[in-house]
């Protein structure tokens, strides 16, 4: 049987994202130059990203994977629709 779905493992990046994300309040405090500040906020939306892409693929592991093997029609079609609306808006915003 598959473990339930957990995201303990993303904490530790979170961790260093909210490091990053102090780094960058300092840089604009000390008004570091743009493009240095610039490239700290690109890494940021990348490390995110990550961590963004590491839950959906559990949730689609666990959660949607179950969905499908279980007995319920609906309950596989709503989580189908589930993914389809979070993969579209998290597109759109990106």
């Amino acid at each position: 049987m598959k473990q339930p779905t957990t995201h303990t493992e993303q904490l530790e990046f979170l961790r260093k994202i909210e490091g990053q994300v102090r780094g960058i309040q300092r840089m604009i405090e000390e008004e570091r130059y743009c493009v240095d500040i610039l490239n700290q906020i690109n890494s940021v939306v990348g490390a995110l990203t990550r961590v963004e892409n590491e839950i959906l693929k559990k949730h689609i592991d666990g959660c949607i994977s179950g969905a499908l093997k279980g007995k319920f029609d609906k309950e596989a079609q709503q989580k189908i629709q589930e993914v389809t609306q979070l993969i579209q808006r998290f597109r759109r915003t990106s």
